[in-house]
């Protein structure tokens, strides 16, 4: 193994292994050793920082060329929606259809009409606004996912959902529309999770008409407990448990909760991230309460 040799300059930094060898400062020997991590093609890091996407974010502005911004999943996380992307994430960048630019392993490189007015700056990273983040991924993910992301988009007051029903609204039919068209009206900025989204989308394409988060209250108007998602008509709720219920003093907490949901005359179906592996037997176990109703 070559030793390692870390000049202060670079020490926490992401940079060209191109520049590093014109400049003297490492030889491709030393850029070889464990003190570096090739993030992309000809793009190092100091390998004691954390392999985030925000690193990969960093080493992708290294290589884009000036037109390009980035987009999708990757313009969602600079926008705070950290749960749109990691590590294993590909860099979603939009380059202008005439020009030519990739493959480039570590991005996912697409190419479309890139407005000004839809693009934003970040220390000198370019990406798209929250509108035009939020109306790409509505078109270029597949439907279950695009509703999580637009969901997350829309909780953090990214962009707002009647901005957005427009614009996807006039993406004609060019490829995607259609789909965009659909995750934008199953969107919904209650969801509290990305499983709860995916619940909801599932069970909506089901034919089902839930309520996120709904505040449940007995015939007196007495409050019981705030639900994932109702059939308020049938007093049927849609709970997710996540690995949390699984804490200390938890499984207490929601057996209570649950008693006070059955004296309310409240059904509940509960389900994990294993049954959302399985939609189909979600739905039937949905339609089998209703049928008790």
């Amino acid at each position: 193994m070559p030793p390692a040799h870390r000049p202060a300059h670079l020490v926490g930094r992401v940079f060209l292994g191109r520049t590093a060898r014109e400049r003297g400062w490492l030889t491709p020997e030393q850029l070889r050793s464990a003190a570096w991590r090739r993030v992309m093609r000809g793009v190092y890091a100091d390998a004691g920082l954390a392999d985030t996407h925000g690193l990969r974010l960093a080493a992708a502005r290294l290589v884009l060329p000036p037109a390009a911004v980035v987009a999708g999943r990757s313009a969602a996380w600079l926008l705070g929606v950290r749960e749109a992307a990691d590590a294993a994430t590909p860099v979603e960048v939009l380059v202008p259809r005439d020009r030519r630019f990739g493959p480039v392993t570590g991005l996912r490189v697409r190419q479309g009409v890139v407005d000004p007015v839809d693009v934003t700056e970040l220390r000198g990273l370019r990406f798209t606004t929250g509108l035009r983040t939020a109306s790409d991924v509505a078109r270029w993910e597949p439907t279950l996912e695009a509703v999580v992301l637009v969901d997350l988009l829309l909780a953090r007051d990214v962009v707002q959902h009647a901005e957005l029903r427009t614009r996807v609204a006039g993406l004609g039919t060019g490829p995607g529309a259609r789909r965009a068209v659909q995750a934008v009206q199953l969107a919904d900025r209650r969801a509290e999770s990305p499983q709860e989204s995916r619940t909801r989308v599932v069970l909506s394409q089901a034919g089902f008409t839930v309520v996120p988060q709904f505040e449940v209250r007995d015939d007196d108007g007495r409050w019981v407990a705030r639900v994932d998602l109702a059939l308020p008509e049938l007093r049927i709720a849609v709970e997710y448990d996540g690995a949390w219920h699984g804490e200390g003093g938890q499984l207490a907490k929601d057996r209570r909760r649950l008693n006070r949901l059955t004296e309310a005359g409240w059904l509940v179906l509960h389900l994990t991230a294993a049954d959302l592996r399985r939609p189909e037997e979600v739905v039937a176990r949905l339609r089998a309460l209703v049928a008790l109703r």
